[in-house]
């Protein structure tokens, strides 16, 4: 059985980790965070502290951006664009990672206390009855200050999350 984690589309650029899981996971990712990548990558600004660490994400980004821009990828993303919260069929990386894009539309509910795309996690994440998975602490700092009903994993709490009974 699979385990599903939301997730922002760089996670899996900057955390190689997560497409080496110990048993198989999709990941649920806003399209909203994909098309971040393309803000990233073309950015000036690093991503990371070290230069070398900043360009091999990089890289990572712009072969992330090449996986969903390949023409059956891309029609799988499109046919989860034509609804609202609607899903792509699976998009499988490796044999124990597969990718499921979400069109996640944020209602301003969490709008006062999050960003955009983390009222879309976090959105995403009670829809599908999810765990979410970041690197932001103070992301997760916030959803206990404001009770919000989601279990979220930190990265460097990754395989914990893969291997325990951690279902919302």
């Amino acid at each position: 059985m699979s385990k599903t984690f939301i997730i922002e589309a760089v996670m899996l650029a900057v955390h190689g980790q997560l497409m080496l899981p110990s048993k198989p996971v999709t990941y649920l990712i806003p399209y909203t965070t994909i098309q971040e990548l393309y803000e990233l990558h073309s950015s000036p600004e690093p991503i990371m502290l070290e230069q070398e660490d900043d360009g091999f994400v990089k890289q990572m980004i712009g072969e992330l951006i090449a996986f969903f821009e390949e023409s059956f990828n891309k029609k799988k993303i499109e046919k989860a664009l034509s609804i609202p919260w609607g899903k792509s069929p699976p998009l499988p990386i490796n044999e124990h990672v597969t990718l499921k894009i979400v069109y996640a539309i944020d209602n301003e509910a969490y709008g006062d206390q999050f960003d955009p795309i983390e009222t879309e996690l976090i959105l995403t994440s009670l829809k599908e009855q999810a765990v979410l998975l970041t690197d932001q602490f103070d992301f997760i700092e916030r959803l206990v200050e404001y009770a919000i009903p989601v279990e979220a994993f930190d990265v460097e709490d990754f395989e914990f999350a893969v291997e325990g009974d951690n279902e919302v």
